[in-house]
């Protein structure tokens, strides 16, 4: 190989600029000069926590900047130069998305200046936090969906309304085999029809995930979990000849337990009003709508009763679980008390099904 053949290879090939393209370079080239004070052509840490800063919201956790610079410096002299940060807003396309400061704004609660002192447990929790991601409900939501697509695969039914595939034989709450006590948790698993699962997916993974943002994942799954489980025994307790699937317990939980967090941290939320009275609204007229089927449509096969069910659980295991970022006295005993219901309640149900089993059947 000759010296000039050497000379063409050392040239990166690079692709032409679209006109998109071209446009992007142009904007983020704007957005670098304005947030490189000192005019030296590099973000260095401080210029980068001040970008985050303005470009997103306060509560972005305190090493964003850090890891970001480290993870795009590819010389390592601790800051970035204009193709380094244009390579990183390629890569992680969120870093300057107006949708992500909306939604970061929408479900990360505000923190005052005058509280950054406030502590909990003795030491004050970030507001939001990217790690461990927020997968809990993503997982569950896949798993409904592998559940969802054997049982379609082993009974040829294509609209997904059989209840004889295996999945939904082995796991669907069924009140004939209550001794199988796995039913009262695995029936979220199954679901009938595809409007039933993607209905409960597109809730569980929106509200879901915004609540493990700022929550953490175990939190969420527990208040999840607690709507599966309340909603089976409901459903168990007052209707106990109902067959039961889909994940309709922890969704509602979810719901409720988004108005237990506004109500929690009220001061330190922000539009905490709006959101409480969207959360209402729906709830109201869910329920209403519930009502009206129950009494008109006496072949309605919905479970009411694991909705509400579902939800109580979610609004009393949300005050006692999610975080409320600064605790007030009332606040103590109102968890107190929303713990001590959800036990009484759990307890007394699995008593009943004790202490009357001619109730059941």
């Amino acid at each position: 190989m000759d010296r000039c053949e050497q000379h063409v290879q050392a040239i990166p090939l690079q692709r032409l600029n679209t006109r998109e393209e071209h446009q992007r370079r142009q904007h983020l080239r704007h957005v670098f000069e304005k947030y490189d004070a000192d005019s030296d052509g590099y973000l260095n840490i401080v210029e980068m926590k001040h970008l985050i800063h303005e470009k997103k919201c306060a509560d972005m956790p305190k090493d964003l900047a850090l890891h970001l610079l480290k993870l795009s410096d590819t010389n390592n002299d601790g800051r970035l130069d204009f193709e380094e940060f244009y390579k990183l807003s390629l890569e992680h396309p969120y870093f300057l998305c107006e949708m992500y400061i909306k939604y970061c704004k929408a479900v990360v609660p505000k923190r005052n200046d005058a509280e950054e002192g406030d502590v909990l447990d003795g030491e004050y929790e970030q507001s939001m936090k990217l790690w461990p991601p927020p997968l809990m409900m993503i997982i569950f939501s896949i798993m409904e969906i592998i559940f969802f697509v054997i049982d379609i695969v082993k009974t040829q039914d294509q609209n997904g309304t059989s209840t004889s595939g295996p999945m939904a034989t082995l796991f669907i709450y069924n009140p004939h085999l209550r001794h199988e006590v796995w039913r009262f948790l695995t029936y979220m698993f199954v679901h009938i029809g595809f409007m039933h699962l993607i209905m409960n997916l597109l809730v569980q993974i929106f509200l879901g995930v915004a609540l493990e943002l700022v929550h953490c994942w175990w939190r969420v799954a527990l208040v999840y979990l607690a709507g599966v489980v309340a909603g089976s025994m409901g459903t168990s307790l007052f209707t106990p000849r109902v067959f039961l699937a889909g994940a309709s317990g922890g969704v509602y939980a979810l719901i409720t337990a988004h108005i237990a967090t506004i109500i929690m941290n009220w001061k330190q939320m922000e539009y905490a009003i709006v959101q409480l009275f969207v959360f209402l609204v729906f709830c109201v007229t869910d329920l209403g709508v519930s009502i009206y089927n129950s009494i008109n449509d006496p072949f309605d096969k919905v479970g009411y009763i694991a909705h509400a069910s579902g939800a109580l659980a979610g609004f009393l295991v949300g005050i006692g679980v999610l975080r409320n970022l600064k605790v007030e006295s009332w606040e103590r005993k109102l968890w107190w008390c929303a713990v001590s219901i959800y036990f009484v309640i759990m307890i007394a149900g699995i008593m009943y099904h004790f202490l009357d089993p001619s109730h059941f059947y």
